[in-house]
């Protein structure tokens, strides 16, 4: 069992992060230990509930102090305060959309995918603003605690069969590098995950995949690329970190060599933007030979944005030239196209018009 579960059960929380008790987990902490409950006695509650389960009392394990069994029902009432789903929006495709919402008022979006997996959102917006994604499109609102990140996961499993989680929703993981790395512990921890089975979705920088690497839980690694060309990548992703694509992607390929996942290489296809020959045959010298696979994502269509969705066989056209060369790539479906679900859609129709206005235009916040 990790150190940071000794005492109480789970991770303490980082003293850098700082989220507001209100949506954290922390007076849950406190009223159980109020009980007496040793962490034989908690560890088992946050199984259940990060499985979304309710609360109860095994009748296997050591026995539990009678003040615990009482408590329970504060305990799942606080639980149940950290967030609820204000609507979910089911696909054709498999898929379904939950737009979460949260004590506070603010709302994100998780999405159920096929094979048992969750993309689970880190931040209420997001700073990067990237040109394609609704969501960066209004900036980042705040940062999500580690409480606001599993509630997700439970409130997911409440629903359906869980074994895979992507950090790969609203917002840039590494900007919320604490709380996102205490997430991956309870994750790895009670959440009963693999750590190959998490996903830590960035658009890069090779001091957090170190950061990554001295964590007790090392996730997956799937880097937002997008392009070969750096002058293209800075118009495309305005506040990513300014690395050179090529040095970037070797430094994510060492750190899945350290891990031992394959590094998925994410790409947002945009006609006429970096569906190029020119970009095929980079990707080619760039990730022969590499544990990596390259995953084209077709744009999902946002009104009021002008990029376009490629024809299916110019992608088609890629993967095969770029397997011909000798880099494992594949379309990844982009999901929720009938219900208009790219990333952030479903938040930004929830706001109310004058609200959309003030996000649209507030400044960015990394604190």
């Amino acid at each position: 069992m990790p150190a940071a579960f000794l005492s109480t059960g789970v991770p303490r929380r980082s003293r850098r992060a700082g989220p507001v008790k209100l949506r954290d987990v922390q007076s849950v902490l406190e009223l159980a230990r109020s009980s007496g409950a040793s962490d034989r006695h908690l560890r088992p509650l946050w199984m259940q509930w990060l499985r979304g389960e309710r609360l109860q009392i095994g009748e296997r394990g050591p026995t539990p102090p009678k003040k615990l069994a009482e408590l329970l029902p504060q305990l799942q009432e606080r639980l149940d305060a950290l967030a609820k789903v204000r609507s979910e929006h089911p696909s054709s495709d498999g898929s379904t959309r939950l737009l979460v919402e949260l004590p506070d008022g603010a709302t994100v979006e998780s999405v159920l995918l096929a094979r048992e997996a969750l993309c689970i959102s880190t931040q209420v917006g997001c700073a990067v603003g990237c040109r394609f994604c609704k969501t960066g499109e209004g900036g980042l609102l705040r940062q999500l605690s580690t409480a606001e990140m599993l509630t997700q996961v439970a409130l997911a499993r409440a629903r359906a069969k869980v074994r895979r989680i992507v950090l790969m929703g609203m917002g840039e993981p590494a900007h919320n590098l604490e709380n996102v790395l205490e997430a991956l512990t309870w994750l790895g921890g009670p959440g009963e995950l693999a750590h190959k089975q998490l996903v830590f979705s960035t658009v890069g920088d090779p001091a957090v995949f170190e950061r990554l690497l001295a964590h007790s839980v090392r996730p997956a690694l799937a880097l937002s690329l997008h392009t070969t060309d750096a002058t293209l990548r800075a118009e495309l992703l305005p506040r990513a970190p300014k690395i050179e694509p090529a040095d970037l992607l070797r430094a994510a390929c060492d750190y899945a060599d350290a891990v031992t996942w394959p590094l998925q290489v994410q790409w947002t296809l945009l006609e006429g933007v970096n569906d190029s020959d020119v970009e095929v045959e980079r990707l080619a010298e760039l990730l022969r030979g590499r544990r990596a696979m390259l995953n084209l994502i077709p744009w999902n269509q946002v009104e009021g944005f002008d990029f376009r969705r490629p024809d299916p066989l110019r992608a088609r056209d890629m993967v095969r030239a770029l397997k011909a060369a000798g880099v494992f790539a594949t379309i990844r479906r982009s999901g929720g196209q009938d219900v208009e679900g790219a990333c952030g859609q479903l938040r930004a129709r929830s706001l109310p018009a004058g609200r959309r206005t003030r996000a649209k235009s507030s400044e960015t916040n990394l604190s």
